[in-house]
């Protein structure tokens, strides 16, 4: 059983670093790295390439960590073990050997995992995360309030506390992703959804 969560657990890791955002942006001749933010995730495709590919990257990142809880369940491994290979999942995106240790922020991937783990916590990140960027266009508020949200709904609907604590491992990655936006933010300069890369 332990060699299999091994294994699991890596190929998890190699889904997750499966780098949409630097592909579909190639498939049109840019390299996502050198445009806008730099960062190989739907925000910087949406900037840079519009909304079309920007929708195709989200719905991927998102059934990246979806399909890594999936496929631990597939093979018999346990709750904790299907977190294990969604964490790996999300770390996968973030630090890609295909873009040489780089990546995204995490964002679709956290959520496609909560979901495929805890629908409520999922949903939660969902609804306080695209209510904020509704309000302010700030898709990084947006992110970090629905990554704190997670938080908040796992603690508060009696989820387990191997469950919670993982929770808040993928909060605190996601907002450590996210520290030169919260400079932004405190700076005042963030840039807002509709603002071009």
């Amino acid at each position: 059983m332990i060699l299999l969560t091994l294994l699991a657990v890596l190929l998890s890791y190699l889904l997750g670093s499966v780098p949409a955002a630097a592909w579909v942006a190639r498939s049109r001749g840019v390299d996502i790295r050198q445009v806008g933010s730099g960062n190989s995730g739907a925000t910087n495709v949406l900037r840079s390439l519009g909304r079309g590919p920007a929708v195709v990257v989200a719905a991927f990142d998102v059934l990246k960590g979806a399909l890594a809880v999936g496929l631990a369940r597939t093979v018999g491994l346990g709750p904790l073990e299907a977190g294990l290979c969604g964490v790996a999942a999300v770390v996968g995106h973030n630090f890609s050997p295909f873009l040489g240790w780089r990546g995204g922020k995490g964002v679709a991937t956290t959520f496609g995992t909560l979901v495929a783990l805890a629908p409520l916590v999922g949903l939660g990140m969902a609804v306080i995360g695209l209510l904020t960027v509704a309000l302010t266009r700030l898709v990084s508020a947006g992110s970090i309030l629905g990554a704190a949200a997670a938080v908040l709904v796992s603690a508060v609907s009696g989820q387990p506390l191997w469950l919670s604590a993982l929770v808040a491992a993928l909060a605190a990655l996601l907002v450590w992703q996210h520290r030169e936006n919260v400079t932004r933010l405190r700076a005042g300069n963030e840039r807002r959804l509709g603002d071009k890369g």
